[in-house]
């Protein structure tokens, strides 16, 4: 027999450097009078500038300007953020959270920031995860929740998406019965089976479609990150068609649309990727999303919100180095950006939610809303202590507001679990920074109108040099 030796490498050595010179933040309330700095400094790695934003967007801060550096093996990063109201991070446990979560050694949140902060964030998921992807259709939420009850599967938390006539969903499921995670192979084969069959039903021969149970281990994808992966997986970006022109002239001429533009950066090596659209929560998240998933990586970028428009500008390489050398490749990326901007978008109304949790809940509320012939754009839910609470974005079967009548009969049956009814327009301005009070607003506009606007082909170089000079020195 051949003896093949390899060298022995410590799983420890990947974290090194992370632990040699750990990620050091700042939270900083003084340099600005409407908003407080976040800054990061830290070892590179692939996938850190989605981590560090996430941490951000888990705690519903907006983010209204960023930038960001990242080459040579090392990132640094300047957060503009205010929470919902417009207001500074002045909550001391908020701030010891912010600090414990960018700092956590391999993407952990530290039980001391999590008992500090007096309410979960990303709560640990252990149950059972359906994942789906199918043909968008009224009623599609209602049958799968109705198996699922039937099957004696309760529902903890659920997260669903539709965009470009697709749909996709992720329902974490346990023993409705016992409690608990189901183990029988031979149940979960049958409820599988049974989920295919929901699925299947309206789907015409060699349409794409999926059904899945996964038990979600230590670490798992972020949720709305996985809906990302499974719509990008469904194809649902080949339908996006982007607005002709982009940058910031096609603001300048009114139009509100998603803009991408990106060019060739032949002297350093780079793709300028400029992304200029209307201005919500989780921008930035979606956006940077969709570029680690394709395997790019930022080196340098600038974003920032002008009134109800955001401008991001991204200096990006593929992970393997090489730049996006063919016109498909281009392509290909302009739609997954538009894609993964338009797909948190929805119309039609907001129904807020809170209840007793029990099972069937979600079940009897989406047989509410299919008996009246209505379609479910977008919902989330999740448990909370003893209560369930989400939201649910509907609209009638052809896409458009549903009728104030209709909107009275479908609360009134739904009962007390229905808290809000909000509408909602065509990109939820109603979150995004223009949230903010009036004054700081107009405050920000000015200040804007009066400065030339953030470009890394100019002034971005500068910028980020005075900025890293604050960050201090790194902590061994």
């Amino acid at each position: 027999m051949e003896i093949i030796y390899q060298p022995y490498i410590d799983p420890e050595f990947e974290y090194l450097i992370e632990r040699i010179y750990p990620p050091w933040v700042c939270i900083d309330n003084d340099s600005y009078k409407d908003c407080t700095l976040v800054k990061v400094d830290s070892a590179n790695k692939h996938g850190i500038l989605l981590e560090m934003v996430q941490v951000l967007t888990d705690l519903d801060l907006l983010i209204s300007k960023s930038y960001i550096s990242s080459d040579g093996g090392w990132f640094m990063d300047v957060f503009h953020v205010t929470d919902q109201l417009g207001n500074k991070i002045t909550d001391e446990s908020l701030i010891l959270y912010i600090q414990q979560a960018l700092c956590a050694r391999r993407g952990e949140i530290s039980k001391q920031a999590r008992v500090c902060l007096r309410r979960e964030v990303t709560p640990e998921l252990k149950d059972l995860a359906l994942e789906m992807t199918s043909k968008d259709r009224p009623g599609l939420m209602s049958e799968i929740s109705a198996v699922l009850v039937e099957l004696g599967c309760h529902i903890t938390a659920a997260m669903a998406w539709t965009h470009s006539a697709r749909a996709a969903g992720i329902f974490y499921i346990e023993d409705g019965l016992k409690g608990g995670p189901i183990t029988d192979p031979v149940r979960l084969a049958h409820v599988e089976e049974q989920l295919e069959n929901v699925i299947e039903a309206h789907h015409e021969e060699g349409e794409k479609r999926s059904v899945k149970l996964t038990t979600p281990a230590g670490g798992h994808t972020h949720t709305e990150r996985r809906l990302h992966q499974l719509m990008y997986a469904d194809d649902d970006y080949e339908s996006c068609r982007g607005c002709d022109g982009g940058g910031s002239s096609a603001h300048k001429r009114g139009c509100d649309r998603t803009h991408v533009n990106i060019e060739s950066c032949k002297e350093k090596g780079y793709w300028v990727v400029n992304v200029s659209c209307r201005d919500r929560p989780k921008l930035l998240f979606d956006t940077v999303c969709a570029l680690t998933d394709l395997q790019y990586v930022v080196f340098h970028a600038v974003v920032s919100s002008r009134g109800t428009m955001a401008d991001q500008e991204y200096f990006v390489r593929h992970k393997d180095g090489y730049t996006l050398n063919t016109e498909s490749e281009r392509h290909k990326l302009t739609l997954c950006l538009i894609a993964a901007i338009e797909r948190r978008i929805s119309q039609g109304l907001r129904l807020d939610l809170c209840a007793k949790n029990r099972m069937g809940l979600f079940s009897d509320i989406t047989r509410v809303l299919r008996e009246y012939g209505l379609s479910i754009s977008r919902f989330s839910l999740g448990i909370h202590g003893e209560k369930a609470v989400g939201s649910i974005y509907v609209t009638d079967a052809s896409g458009h507001d549903i009728s104030p009548s209709t909107v009275e009969m479908v609360t009134k049956e739904i009962g007390e679990s229905v808290i809000a009814v909000h509408k909602s327009q065509k990109w939820a301005l109603q979150g995004s920074s223009s949230r903010t009070s009036q004054k700081a607003a107009k405050r920000r506009e000015e200040e804007e109108e009066e400065r030339p606007r953030f470009s890394l082909g100019g002034l971005v170089w500068s910028h980020l040099e005075r900025l890293s000079s604050s960050f201090g020195p790194i902590r061994s």
